[in-house]
């Protein structure tokens, strides 16, 4: 599946920060004197406002008892799903012509992973939020996540994350059962990621490594053995190497939004730790992640269609994000964040299913030719 394990490892990081943020203001006991809220010189601050529900999108539509949930699962920020979904969609695409996968297949497969993917990631929001409940409180961004304000009590939430934990399992059995073993050891990997954004400066490096899981699973999901066909096998593991360093790049420029509380709170990120050099590296992570994906094709076979259009599409879409993002400005990574999840996430999509129907298309003439 999209790494239906991997994926619980995506937690809240591709709509909220990555890690909780000590508050810097100490919380008063009592309300600030008069003088202070009118001295704007003064450095006092004003209590920060309280919960307030949502009064439009998605959210507001639901019930009030649901609302709290739904916030855990981060459904009205759905571009982590997205981020989750892609590597998936590519390795099916890429797998679909050495399958000889006709487009219904092609198309459930990749529905299959989509739903597998937006469950998978509302758990690992979940998981994220029961692993910082004590933080949370204490950090302006995060301290109205709904079990951080007592909305939900960690046992609630933890019998809410084994039900959407039950539901990635049940559409994992809907793939050929050889998917369930290829996705087990992702299990290491989820386990590993919480402590490695606490310990090195890499955790990119970690969430790369368990996030793009799903650029596996597409081939046995088309009943294709990876141990049994070295071609496959070298396409998936490039696929992989591709994706895991398109994670560190788009993370990296996420990171960036938070780099002056991690500074302060000590907490460690490749963005803090290149800060200087940020550009040079996200050049050089472009430029792997789109050489990879070339490997990929060459060991699939794919045509000039990917070639043109996923290989040179990304190159060209990366290369405008990294030149034109402004990595002071938390506004500006946000938007390039979630708008360079559909650029470069959509062309090499094209480029992928271009190829897979020109193929699909030629080994259809040719079996009209023999017959």
């Amino acid at each position: 599946m999209p790494g239906l394990c991997a994926s619980v490892s995506l937690q809240a990081r591709l709509a909220v920060p990555r890690c909780p943020r000590f508050s810097l203001t100490t919380t008063q006991s009592s309300p600030p004197p008069a003088s202070a809220v009118l001295d704007h010189s003064s450095t006092a601050q004003l209590p920060p406002p309280p919960y307030a529900p949502p009064k439009s999108g998605l959210l507001s539509l639901l019930p009030a008892s649901w609302v709290p949930y739904a916030e855990l699962t981060r459904i009205d920020k759905p571009t982590g799903a997205y981020y989750l979904f892609f590597p998936c969609l590519w390795s099916t695409l890429l797998a679909a012509p050495l399958a000889s996968a006709p487009p219904t297949t092609v198309i459930g497969t990749s529905l299959l992973f989509l739903s597998g993917a937006l469950i998978m990631r509302g758990a690992g929001c979940a998981i994220n939020d029961l692993w910082d409940r004590n933080l949370d409180p204490h950090v302006a961004r995060t301290r109205l996540r709904p079990i951080a304000r007592g909305a939900i009590t960690p046992f609630n939430g933890l019998v809410f994350t084994g039900a959407q934990l039950l539901a990635g399992l049940a559409v994992l059995l809907q793939f050929p059962y050889q998917c369930f073993f290829y996705a087990t050891p992702s299990l290491l990997l989820v386990a590993t990621y919480p402590l490695a954004k606490r310990v090195t400066y890499y955790p990119q490096f970690v969430l790369g490594l368990t996030f793009s899981w799903g650029a596996i699973m597409g081939f046995p999901a088309l009943g294709i053995d990876l141990v049994s066909s070295s071609a496959a096998l070298a396409a998936a593991g490039c696929l992989y190497a591709s994706n895991v360093a398109w994670t560190v790049l788009y993370d990296m420029i996420y990171a960036h939004m938070d780099i002056k509380d991690d500074a302060k709170a000590g907490i460690k990120s490749i963005a803090l730790k290149h800060d200087a050099q940020t550009k040079q590296v996200l050049t050089g992570l472009a430029i792997t992640q789109v050489g990879l994906l070339a490997a990929a094709g060459v060991a699939a076979g794919a045509g000039p269609a990917f070639f043109i259009g996923s290989c040179g599409g990304a190159l060209v879409t990366l290369g405008v994000m990294i030149k034109r993002v402004n990595l002071k400005s938390v506004k500006d990574c946000w938007w390039w964040f979630v708008n360079g999840c559909w650029m470069t996430g959509g062309v090499v999509s094209l480029g992928l299913a271009a190829d897979y129907a020109l193929r699909y298309g030629q080994e259809g003439e040719v079996e009209k030719v023999e017959s």
